[in-house]
């Protein structure tokens, strides 16, 4: 056998390197069985998965890219809030998540996830959820496409003696139009309130919730009245962007026909989507189920609008196409997997179904605008609503492996 020269043992190091570069490298293939687009689809990988391919990998050292080589913005969230990782090897964390849109007809798409030596960019947050002691208690949250918001204790205060202070003691949900992508919370809010009730470019607050359950809030249904509880008693943010923001908020327990039902909603708000999920658990004695309504506001423009409303009850969905005399068209909708039924009272369109103590009724709410460019007709958001309930019965699937 020739002694290997040093060219030669240079070489096989080199070539020795980069299979083990290629080695750390995690193939990720997402399919589905739909025909239709997918934009936005938010695809979830365990930490767990991750770090056995890619032992000790940091999370702002890794680049998630497509079949081009493009890297894609990605996120990384926390088991729980302030976990501890002083070993490196992952406990701390519970998915990566990215994002991919596919294109009608396209089923299947390829990425690799990998160990990079600099820091990965800042990707631009796109969803985001707060709480604002300074506007009463509100909670807030937005994403690309729209945002909402909801209300808290201090605001269903009464007022002290010769003080002027808004009440308003209602769980419903409220949105905020947007015409931008880029985060408006607490641009809006600095405003001062009332001021982005007009659209000054970015949109507006022009959406009535009032005692009503605004654009997804729920309540007990029993077959004639709605039971619903009061302003969020508590609050906890689980993830917050730039791809996906999640967080919960707890409602203490009310009077329900007969029985105290309390409530925790745990919100799911993913960058691209104009629907939101929502998980929904009440908890009540005994094991029967109650039936819930999820509702949206029969009467949800600002005065002066004269609004013509055209609502549909299809199947999963329940919606709104709301046109406006000088704030153009609006949508509100919501998808709720298993419908059993319609309904209304005096203040909603209701959409029904049971659900039992300790188990997450889930579902899906929010709106669109017309002068934001992209939802601009009742056949648009129609066929978005009925796209979402298709996408929820058949989730991606996905497979992972090693990548040379």
């Amino acid at each position: 056998m020739k002694p290997m020269t040093l060219a030669m043992s240079l070489a096989a190091l080199f070539a020795s390197t980069m299979s083990a570069q290629a080695a750390e490298r995690l193939a990720v293939t997402v399919e589905h069985d739909l025909a239709i687009a997918r934009p936005s689809e938010t695809i979830s990988i365990p930490w767990s998965e991750v770090n056995a391919v890619l032992p000790g990998a940091l999370i702002q050292k890794i680049a998630v890219k497509d079949a081009q080589g493009r890297v894609l913005p990605h996120q990384v969230t926390n088991v729980a809030p302030l976990a501890k990782d002083p070993k490196n090897v992952g406990i701390a964390y519970g998915e990566l998540l990215f994002q991919h849109s596919f294109a009608p007809g396209e089923k299947r798409a390829a990425f690799t996830v990998e160990k990079i030596d600099t820091v990965a960019p800042v990707f631009p947050v796109k969803a985001f959820a707060r709480y604002v002691p300074e506007r009463l208690d509100d909670f807030a949250w937005e994403n690309d496409k729209v945002a909402h918001r909801t209300y808290g204790p201090a605001l269903a205060a009464p007022s002290p003696p010769d003080v002027k202070k808004e009440v308003l003691v209602t769980s419903g949900l409220d949105l905020w139009f947007k015409r931008v992508d880029y985060p408006i919370v607490d641009r809006w809010y600095n405003k001062g309130h009332d001021h982005y009730h007009h659209d000054e470019g970015e949109g507006m607050d022009m959406y009535n919730v009032g005692k009503s359950r605004g654009a997804g809030g729920t309540g007990v249904w029993d077959g004639k009245q709605l039971y619903t509880g009061v302003n969020y008693a508590s609050w906890k943010v689980l993830a917050n962007g730039p791809v996906r923001a999640v967080f919960e908020l707890h409602y203490a327990a009310w009077e329900a026909g007969g029985r105290q039902v309390s409530e925790v909603k745990r919100f799911t708000v993913d960058a691209g989507h104009y629907l939101d999920r929502i998980d929904s658990t009440f908890s009540y004695a005994g094991n029967e189920p109650v039936t819930v309504a999820v509702g949206l506001n029969r009467t949800p423009s600002d005065k002066g609008q004269n609004p013509q409303i055209a609502t549909r009850r299809e199947g999963a969905v329940l919606l709104q196409w709301v046109q406006q005399a000088s704030n153009d068209a609006f949508g509100t909708a919501v998808v709720l997997p298993g419908a059993e039924g319609f309904a209304q009272d005096a203040l909603n369109d209701l959409v029904l179904a049971r659900a039992t103590s300790g188990k997450p009724l889930r579902y899906y709410a929010g709106g669109a605008w017309s002068r934001a460019g992209e939802i601009t007709s009742l056949d648009q958001w129609l066929r978005l609503a009925q796209d979402t309930a298709a996408r929820d019965a058949s989730p991606v699937r996905v497979t992972l492996g090693r990548k040379q």
